[in-house]
């Protein structure tokens, strides 16, 4: 099970190993390993959360996400996005940008940064609706009870974490983003930068976790009324559609991270998109491999520690506006957090089932 989950994983990894070796000698082979270590260990804590996801679509669409994916996550994230924002943010053509990226790296490197407190504030505010919609909604299963007790009980609420978003989002632009480090030691204000793009990520959550609901909602209903076959597979289609379209966003907020940070590491396009690829192939079998095992209902925390995570990565991604955070530490939070609801699901196996009281029986007088 293991090796077949992970086998492209492995393919891949040589593959990329190889690709890299020719591209730049034996040198690269070191920093292409290491940027995929560093992809792994930034989003394990997304593979976590994708598995929440996943395990509501059928296998057709998982090897979608195992594959087209795989493709949208290393070509469009990778090696796309960076020239993209660097096309947008300095009004040069695609072209003049993947240019730049091979021509004059540390050029294209200091785009990428000043670019950064855009790329922070929409990540940031689409992984904190995750983190807000979750804590505040009612579970059966609690982890840390004294904390999710109290706050799902506001989930009575209406806009409650999208009230409270928009306040993070207020006071971080008034904050973290009038003195936005800037590359060069400088500091410019990027008050309104912060704005826009945060609220985009605030949007682009609500339309694309709406519309991904309202169409799984809608093929529960159709499969209690089981009134027309072909009308809940259709639905079905739209639904797992639209949960894919989110696991791509959700996969996107969490590369930023990994793809700044990754600049510390090489600023050659190339080397970073064969490093964070490799990475992001581990994190999607990874993500399979937990649905296939069913490990999310084995381990019940887990999914708590995982968007325990996501609320850590965002509140970092916005104080990133301003101060610089090593991704060593960013990595660390997200691994204690799993690590924590790893053990306490444990922990929660271990104890002895309570035994269940035998019914009254009634005695016929």
């Amino acid at each position: 099970m293991l090796l077949k989950t992970f086998r492209w994983a492995f393919a891949v990894t040589v593959l990329g190993l190889v690709l890299g070796v020719l591209y730049e000698g034996w040198t690269a082979l070191g920093f292409v390993a290491i940027l995929a270590v560093l992809e792994i260990s930034l989003s394990f804590d997304n593979a976590v959360v994708n598995a929440g996801v996943l395990k509501k679509m059928n296998a057709f669409w998982q090897k979608i996400f195992l594959t087209v994916g795989v493709l949208i996550a290393v070509f469009g994230m990778r090696l796309l996005f960076p020239v993209v924002v660097v096309a947008v943010t300095a009004k040069k053509t695609p072209y003049e940008a993947v240019n730049l990226a091979l021509t004059d790296k540390d050029r294209y490197q200091q785009l990428v940064t000043d670019a950064h407190p855009a790329i922070a504030a929409f990540g940031g505010m689409f992984l904190l609706m995750i983190f807000l919609d979750f804590i505040f909604e009612e579970r059966d299963i609690q982890w840390l009870a004294w904390l999710e007790r109290p706050l799902s009980k506001l989930s009575k609420v209406d806009m409650l974490s999208v009230c409270l978003a928009l306040a993070v989002l207020l006071i971080t632009s008034s904050t973290f983003a009038t003195q936005a480090h800037q590359h060069g030691g400088t500091h410019v204000d990027k008050a309104q930068t912060v704005l826009v793009s945060g609220v985009a990520g605030l949007i682009t959550y609500l339309v694309v976790g709406g519309l991904s609901g309202y169409f799984e909602n809608r093929l529960e209903e159709e499969d209690e009324t089981e009134s027309d076959a072909k009308s809940a597979v259709l639905l079905a289609g739209r639904a797992a559609f639209f949960m894919f379209l989110y696991l791509e966003v959700l996969d996107a907020s969490f590369s930023f991270d990994g793809v700044i940070g990754a600049f510390a590491i090489t600023n050659d396009i190339v080397l970073m998109a064969l490093g964070l690829g490799m990475g992001a192939m581990y994190v999607r079998s990874l993500t399979v491999y937990l649905v296939r095992q069913g490990t999310l209902d084995e381990y019940v925390y887990l999914e708590h520690g995982a968007h325990y995570a996501i609320g850590a990565l965002a509140v970092i991604l916005m104080v990133t506006i301003q101060y610089e955070i090593n991704e060593v530490i960013t990595g660390l939070v997200g691994v204690v957090l799993i690590a924590w609801s790893f053990w306490s699901s444990v922990r929660r196996n271990q104890e002895p089932a309570m035994t269940e009281p035998e019914p009254e029986t009634l005695t016929v007088p």
